[in-house]
C-alpha cells in the first residue's frame, strides 16, 4: 500500500474527538510514509486532515471539482491539486490514485464515496480494501444496518465482511494493508424475487 484515500466531512460535526481522531489518522498515515488522498478541503474534518498531514510533512493530494474551487473552500498549498470537473471524476480519479480507503465521521459525501468504492470492490472494478475509523461510535447505526442488511440478505456476509472498522488509526491502517477483498459473487441467486 502506497496511498490511502481518505473521505470525510467538510464540517466538524459536534465532537472534538472527531478532529482529533482526524489528526491522529493523518499522523498514522504520514507516520508510515504513504500519500494521502483526499478530497481537497480546508474546511471542517478535510482541513483539520490536510492542514495536520502537510504539517506533518506528508505528501497530500487532493482532488476537487472546479465548482469547489469557485466556492473557495479548497486548500491551494497541497503536495497535489486535481481540479475536475465533476463528482463522478473526482471519485474515479481518487480511486485511481489510491490503494485504499477510509472513512471517518461526515455526511452525505463521505457515505456517498465510501460506498461507492465498496460497490466497485463488490462487483470487481477494483480489489481495494475500504474502512471505517469509528469515532465514538458515529457509524454505530450505520455497521448495524449493514448486519441487518445480511440478515436480510440484501448483502452477501463476504461483502459485509469487506468493510473494515476500526477505532484506532493504526490498527486501522494495519488491518486496510493486510485486507483482501472476497472474490466472490454480489448475487446470492438469480432467480426474481
Amino acid at each position: 500500500m502506497r496511498s490511502v484515500c481518505v473521505f470525510c466531512g467538510s464540517n466538524a460535526g459536534t465532537s472534538p474527538a472527531y478532529a482529533a481522531a482526524t489528526r491522529a489518522l493523518a499522523r498514522a498515515i504520514t507516520g508510515r510514509g504513504l500519500r494521502l488522498v483526499y478530497g481537497g478541503g480546508r474546511i471542517g474534518l478535510m482541513g483539520v486532515l490536510g492542514e495536520e498531514a502537510l504539517a506533518a510533512g506528508g505528501h497530500v493530494i487532493g482532488v476537487v471539482p472546479r465548482r469547489l474551487v469557485e466556492k473557495e473552500v479548497v486548500r491551494t498549498d497541497l503536495s497535489e491539486l486535481h481540479v475536475v470537473e465533476t463528482m463522478q471524476e473526482r471519485k474515479s480519479l481518487m480511486a485511481a490514485l489510491s490503494d485504499g480507503f477510509v472513512a471517518l465521521p461526515g455526511g452525505f459525501g463521505t457515505l456517498d464515496e465510501l460506498f461507492e468504492m465498496l460497490t466497485w470492490t463488490q462487483l470487481g472494478y477494483h480489489r481495494k480494501p475500504c474502512a471505517l475509523l469509528d469515532v465514538d461510535d458515529y457509524f454505530e447505526r450505520l455497521i448495524a444496518f449493514l448486519d441487518h442488511s445480511v440478515e436480510q440478505r440484501f448483502i452477501t456476509a463476504p461483502h459485509r465482511a469487506m468493510l473494515v472498522v476500526e477505532r484506532d488509526p493504526g490498527a486501522l491502517l494495519d488491518r486496510l494493508a493486510a485486507e483482501r477483498p472476497p472474490d466472490s459473487s454480489k448475487w446470492m441467486d438469480r432467480s426474481p424475487g
